[in-house]
């Protein structure tokens, strides 16, 4: 099994730890160890998954303000630490592959390898999610046929994008990409840097 399909499996088993329980405060129980690549990419998913959920919860037409804010500074609070965990992982690819010769002809590619996981991720919940849809007996006939369609569509996506990512890393390997951990440098959170948390 190629790495970034074992990442995929690794999500797949996030998103279903997430739903024995489907509830957006449930504790996470990584079964991998920490500073294992496995324990990253689980921790990756799961931010991910219950950050779906609380998408879906602040959309509630009947929402008090109140609550939305709430969920919105739990959003706010889980975008920075899945942004982090990117930053982990790019961290983990950079020390992996810091040592290959590069060749005098290497190109720089604009998205990095975790940036491409974090795709990997969300694209795995929506293959999650859609096929509930699709085979909820429930719902009518047509609303499953056209889950079912976007399935397909979003299942295409996995292969593409699973292939397009090894022969990425295939590149670094072979010196023919090379790649930077930039960080984000996200405004936002920081008061020292946001003026409207400076405000008094």
């Amino acid at each position: 099994m190629t790495f970034t399909k074992k990442a995929f499996s690794i999500f797949e088993q996030s998103i279903l730890d997430y739903h024995q329980k489907d509830n957006i405060d449930t504790p996470i129980y990584n079964p991998y160890g920490d500073g294992d690549i496995e324990n990253i990419l689980y921790k990756k998913n799961w931010i991910d998954t219950v950050q779906w959920h609380l998408e879906d919860e602040i959309r509630r037409p009947e929402i008090a303000p109140e609550e939305g804010m709430k969920f919105k500074r739990r959003i706010d609070a889980s975008n920075q630490d899945r942004t982090d965990l990117v930053e982990d992982l790019d961290t983990w690819f950079y020390n992996k592959y810091h040592a290959v010769k590069i060749l005098d002809n290497a190109t720089f590619n604009t998205e990095s390898p975790a940036w491409a996981f974090d795709r990997l991720s969300i694209l795995a919940l929506k293959i999650y999610h859609m096929n509930v849809e699709a085979t909820d007996a429930e719902k009518s006939d047509e609303h499953r046929k056209t889950c079912q369609a976007k399935v397909d569509v979003l299942k295409t996506q996995k292969v593409d994008l699973i292939q397009a990512i090894e022969e990425l890393l295939q590149q670094f390997e072979k010196g023919e990409k090379y790649m930077k951990v930039y960080k984000q440098m996200k405004m936002y959170n920081d008061p020292n840097l946001n003026p409207a948390l400076q405000k008094k």
